[in-house]
């Protein structure tokens, strides 16, 4: 089996080291009104179940 250079660890953190640095944004979560209102549409209104893959 011929071996490449697909994975090979000298070129590791290549791409990272070049990207320019992003300041993070801060989250935060909706007020609990909106929240709250948002959970209900979509459990009640539209009828979606937890999960990923809801069935």
């Amino acid at each position: 089996m011929p071996r490449g250079t697909h994975g090979a660890l000298n070129k590791a953190g290549k791409v990272r080291s070049l990207t320019p640095k992003v300041e993070r944004r801060e989250r935060r979560s909706p007020i609990p009104r909106v929240r709250l209102r948002k959970n209900y549409k979509k459990r009640f209104l539209l009828g979606r179940r937890p999960g990923q893959n809801p069935l």
